[in-house]
């Protein structure tokens, strides 16, 4: 079906490239025998598309009847000694977690709870929950246990029968009643942990709560999934117990232990090769207990232990069983449809590679895999939920987050990212070019990625009617091809090899995202690419006016100047989907400019001009702009403080060079939607800042980084919800001051390069909030 559906689409926007590309060339004939060939191509589709709906029909019946037939089916298959034995190891990396789990499993809470362990697949889930089942105080503690495996062939019917399985010694004659009856009844009365492992749907919960009944005795219901939102539906009120990756040294004990037993010492030269195997499983326990069945079974010699680190991932996943792929498979076999090109397109960036997340959602709208926005929600909006989703199921690895708690950058696990490169390559999604076969490895890919160390050829003499995206990580000189209905272009790293932009850059009319490095003027052809949501270009001179004239560009990102605009574009002219522009000089943000760009919600202006000359005062019509950041350059020539008036909207705001040379700012307008704050290089005027004539109602994260700020007088009550405090190089600053302290939000404070009266400052407050009970305030003082 999906290559009926991708034929269609070839036919289409070739006859639409050819459209706009040869209209004003072929005569009226020419183009009608064009139009007549397209009919006929889109005919033989439809008549393909008709047979497999067919076949479509006839599966639907088969599977129908299949589960009429299941239905009636009642197994045992996953009994409590097979499912809990099975998840029986040690516990390297997770005493602590063992020790929290017990405090919970058997504190003095009465009622009933639900305990959800989370992870991603292999962490350890299934372990923890084993050897909390079978620990000593747990067989004391609870007069019944039972472990149930779920998995992701659920059957209620299934569970209710390895219930009564596990229960039969409790079971007696209790009439002709049905088996759900008969679990509650067991249960009435009776302290019980049931352990529910592997559960993949929240449907799961609604099936069994009503089976445990609530003693008031301190019954548990212990569960494992990879899923958060599975997670938090099984039990809102507290966290779930989410496991995390090992570190290296955690890794290299559960290896040690695995390979030579409790053995006190380990010949140096494997230890060292040992370590750097451990450290190559990436934290993951399943790869580290795999790999340590591996050596166990080989000679203990340093040859062939290198030779098993330098291809430490095939051996894992060439296990005579592939049992950590299948494990991570059932993540990805989970998946719904619309997740599943966002997860494999991850597969894109290189092994190791630190993602952009503002640039992966580009790329995914661009791509098409974001589906059209309801209500109020951009497409940005849906890609970010997209996002969050694939965090929740325990697929993508957050690297850090934002300043407002977004996540920033992201990552695949090394093993997640090889099983989604297989399955790129088994769908034919994505290809990883390599060595010097570009010119014939083409033929009906969609899309293909070229790294840094691929020997390719230059697509000078490339064509190719399919390619729909080029990922490029080359850090080398690159000519250009031809690809008609390319939409994705990534090139952001490489320059070209003549100092003009290639004809065919302006001929790819399908083209969504554009990211190239580039010296010199932009070409005013820039225009033709109307399709155009995204462009980025790096190293640039400046921009044309016909950049105006691309109606569906939502983020435009560079390093440049734009031309002023006359009357008559400015009337005829406007960019009304833009959302991102940076970053800018002395864009003249006069109010026909600002009315231009109504929907802009983040701006980055670089100010080398007088304040005035660039009317920023008009910022205060950008009604929707959540983002500014506001760059003053030292050639900037202003005497007085100029006034800043922005926008209600804003949720986060930088100003960077501000007050050096005497050149003050003020800001003179409430920001009650504030959350982020930073300001860099930013002189206070007479050293001073003193909050009250606007407070920060919703300020979460303030930075304030290499400043000559020497007095602050605040209290905690201008910054209410303020969780993250951070002073850096601000050498004059001697306290903060003590009512900080009050925030009840207040999670983090960050001093570095400062005085050592400002970090005994800090470590008063966090011995004051220790008194008060507060465990959980963290102080960093770094080179103080």
């Amino acid at each position: 079906m999906s290559n009926v559906a991708m034929e269609a689409e070839d036919v289409i926007e070739l006859y639409m490239t050819e459209k706009i590309h040869y209209n004003i060339r072929y005569t009226h004939w020419v183009a009608e025998l064009r139009r007549i060939k397209f009919i006929f191509q889109l005919r033989r589709v439809r008549d393909q598309m008709d047979s497999i709906a067919g076949e479509v029909v006839q599966i639907k019946n088969s599977i129908i009847i299949k589960d009429a037939q299941l239905d009636g089916y009642v197994g045992a298959s996953s009994s409590s000694s097979q499912g809990a034995e099975a998840g029986k190891t040690n516990m390297v990396g997770l005493k602590v977690d063992l020790m929290e789990i017990m405090s919970r499993l058997c504190g003095d809470s009465r009622e009933l709870q639900i305990l959800p362990i989370t992870g991603m697949g292999g962490i350890g889930k299934t372990t923890l929950a084993r050897n909390s089942y079978d620990h000593p105080f747990s067989m004391v503690h609870f007069q019944i246990r039972v472990w149930v495996t779920i998995s992701q062939d659920y059957s209620e019917q299934r569970i209710l029968s390895n219930l009564l399985d596990s229960l039969k010694e409790f079971d007696r004659e209790r009439g002709n009643i049905s088996m759900a009856v008969k679990v509650y009844q067991i249960l009435v009365g009776r302290r019980f942990l049931i352990v529910m492992d592997d559960i993949w749907s929240a449907k799961v919960l609604d099936d069994i709560r009503k089976l445990f009944p609530d003693n008031n005795n301190g019954s548990r219901i212990l569960l494992t999934t990879r899923l958060a939102d599975v997670a938090a539906y099984a039990n809102s009120s507290m966290p779930s117990h989410e496991l995390h990756l090992m570190d290296s040294d955690q890794s290299w004990n559960l290896l040690r232990e695995k390979v030579f037993g409790r053995q006190d010492s380990v010949a140096p030269e494997l230890e060292t090769i040992g370590r750097e195997i451990a450290r190559s499983c990436g934290g993951l326990p399943l790869a580290v207990v795999v790999v340590a069945g591996i050596l166990s079974t080989v000679s203990m010699t340093r040859t062939l232990w290198k030779e098993i680190a330098k291809n430490i991932k095939s051996y894992i996943l060439a296990t005579t069983d592939g049992q950590v792929e299948k494990i991570l498979s059932l993540s990805y076999n989970h998946l719904p449809h619309h997740l599943r090109p966002c997860f494999l397109y991850m597969g894109g960036f290189p092994e190791d590679h630190e993602i952009k997340v503002k640039n992966l959602i580009r790329l995914w709208i661009a791509e098409g895999f974001v589906k059209r926005p309801v209500a109020s929600k951009s497409f940005e909006e849906i890609a970010e939920e997209y996002l969050e989703d694939l965090i929740r199921r325990s697929i993508i690895i957050v690297s850090n987050n934002k300043s407002n708690g977004k996540t920033k950058n992201c990552r695949l696990h090394d093993l997640l990212r090889d099983l989604c490169t297989k399955k790129s390559q088994e769908e034919k999604f994505l290809v990883h070019v390599k060595g010097r076969k570009l010119l014939t490895s083409m033929k009906d890919e969609r899309r293909i990625r070229i790294s840094q160390s691929d020997e390719t050829e230059s697509f000078a003499n490339v064509f190719s009617s399919t390619i729909r995206t080029i990922l490029y990580f080359k850090y080398e000189l690159v000519s250009f091809g031809s690809f008609r209905l390319l939409r994705v272009l990534d090139v952001l790293r490489v320059g070209f090899q003549s100092r003009f932009l290639p004809d065919q850059f302006f001929e790819l009319y399908h083209l969504r995202y554009l990211a190239f490095c580039y010296v010199g003027h932009i070409p005013r052809a820039i225009s033709n690419l109307q399709c155009l949501q995204t462009l980025i270009v790096k190293n640039t001179f400046d921009l044309p006016r016909e950049i105006w004239n691309m109606p569906q560009l939502r983020h435009l990102i560079t390093l440049g100047y734009w031309c002023e605009l006359d009357e008559l574009s400015i009337a005829t002219l406007a960019l009304e989907n833009l959302q991102t522009l940076g970053t800018v000089r002395n864009l003249k943000c006069s109010l026909s400019i600002v009315n231009m760009i109504p929907n802009l919600k983040k701006l980055s202006l670089i100010c080398s001009w007088d304040f005035e000359a660039l009317l920023l005062h008009n910022l205060m019509h950008l009604r929707r702009l959540e983002n500014l950041n506001l760059v003053l350059e030292s050639s900037y020539e202003y005497t007085g403080v100029p006034n800043l008036v922005l926008p209600s909207s804003l949720k986060k705001l930088a100003l960077i060079g501000w007050g050096r040379n005497g050149h003050h700012l003020k800001i003179v307008c409430p920001l009650p939607n504030l959350e982020v704050l930073k300001l860099r290089k930013f002189d206070f005027k007479e050293q001073e800042w003193t909050v009250g004539d606007h407070d920060f109602p919703k300020l979460r994260f303030l930075l304030i980084d290499d400043s000559n700020l020497k007095q602050w007088n605040t209290d905690g009550s201008h910054f209410p919800l303020l969780e993250h405090l951070l002073i850096h190089y601000c050498r004059r600053l001697r306290e903060i001051p003590d009512s900080m302290g009050e925030i009840p939000t207040l999670k983090l404070v960050e001093v570095k390069r400062c005085e050592k009266s400002l970090a005994d400052s800090v470590k008063l407050i966090q011995e004051e909030q220790q008194n008060y009970g507060d465990d959980f305030f963290e102080v960093r003082c770094i080179n103080c």
